[in-house]
């Protein structure tokens, strides 16, 4: 009787995971299919709506290069990244970040993580934010008119299983409002990820594509692409050294992701006849490569892992914001994570220009330390 019982339990369970593998495709298919029609003509730099969805939520992310897949620890944050992240150890886990960005504008992340051990699905909760501050109103012929508002802000509602000890599965699905005075504009867009996770080996994949979607509501009757991006990243810690590097690709969906700026061509007299020299293929192939890469290394220090240091670099930012004959640590980022008590705190700086850089703060507990 009782081997009949575990024969039914087994055959449940394989039942329920040959469900919800399915659920999962189904559900990528339908991130994939329904709302592929805004990922054709992809640029980066400016051609999107709710382009904030593109920035990094927290400080650790903004220390490791603005970008990470491939982590699978305690911090909800990942999450935000890849919703295959969400994992047990995140059980009661809450996170607030704040992002001081350029020119006074205020960019934070609040999120919330728990497990639901009776069916094996962790879920999370997560809002977004931005304020660009006010602006001033003027009519049609440059008459003041006083000052507006303007914000955008993201509700984020995630869950994720184990298939295997290895491999999980998850699914966001992101309500987005932007607000320019009286008039708004909405969008419904889902992250689907997939992560494999081997611990003997110290290493983990992610694959993930994020803010996949599509516009509800619209400025002006203009339905414009949102900032739809596949990432494949790699982490590896290291065995004999409390260390792990990764390496993340972005915008997948689009090889070519160079701005031609003519303003960085070479300043070059042509006489009558000659031609304009063109530029090497295999540097520009090179180049193009390396923007899709962010490569990053988090130092895990002290017991615990109470002191963590990181930094990362991410070529296309600094090929695009660097300032021609000026050296600057445009690309380059770093930061430091403090547990205290029941508190973890991290401090994460990226520069952006010479004009300036980037400094986010997060603070995360663990709410069952407190109840």
């Amino acid at each position: 009787m009782e081997k009949k019982l575990i024969r039914l339990k087994t055959e449940d369970n394989q039942l329920f995971m040959s469900k919800l593998l399915r659920f999962y495709v189904l559900s990528t298919a339908f991130v994939l299919g329904a709302f592929a029609p805004n990922a054709q003509a992809q640029i980066t730099g400016g051609r999107h709506v709710f382009e904030f969805l593109s920035l990094p939520v927290s400080a650790r992310v903004t220390a490791l290069g603005g970008a990470q897949a491939a982590v699978r620890d305690d911090d909800p944050v990942f999450a935000a990244a890849n919703p295959a992240a969400l994992n047990p150890l995140m059980h009661g886990r809450l996170t607030f970040n704040h992002n001081f960005f350029l020119s006074d504008i205020q960019h934070g992340y609040v999120a919330y993580a728990h497990h639901l051990e009776k069916i094996g699905f962790t879920v999370q909760g997560g809002l977004q934010y931005i304020k660009y501050g006010e602006m001033q109103r003027a009519d049609e012929f440059g008459n003041l008119q006083g000052n507006f508002k303007a914000g955008e802000s993201a509700f984020t509602l995630g869950a994720a299983r184990a298939l295997t000890d290895q491999l999980s599965v998850g699914l966001n699905l992101r309500l987005g409002v932007s607000t320019l005075d009286v008039y708004q504009a909405s969008a419904l867009l889902a992250d689907a990820g997939v992560m494999y996770a081997d611990t003997a080996k110290r290493f983990t994949v992610g694959l993930v594509v994020r803010n996949a979607g599509a516009q509800m509501a619209t400025y002006n009757d203009l339905r414009e692409p949102l900032p739809l991006d596949v990432q494949l990243a790699f982490t590896k810690r290291l065995k004999h050294l409390p260390f792990r590097f990764g390496v993340v690709a972005h915008h997948l969906h689009e090889w070519d992701i160079r701005y031609d700026d003519p303003n960085l061509q070479d300043e070059e007299v042509l006489f009558f006849g000659e031609e304009q020299p063109q530029e090497n293929k295999a540097g520009v192939a090179i180049d193009n490569f390396f923007r899709h890469l962010i490569f990053n290394g988090e130092f895990l220090l002290g017991k615990n892992e109470s002191f963590r240091l990181r930094f990362g670099y991410n070529h296309l930012r600094k090929r695009e914001l660097t300032v021609r004959n000026y050296r600057s640590l445009a690309g380059f980022s770093g930061g430091i994570g403090v547990k205290i008590k029941r508190f973890r705190v991290d401090f994460g700086y990226a520069s952006y220009h010479l004009a300036g850089g980037v400094a986010h703060l997060g603070v995360g507990t663990n709410l069952r330390d407190f109840f």
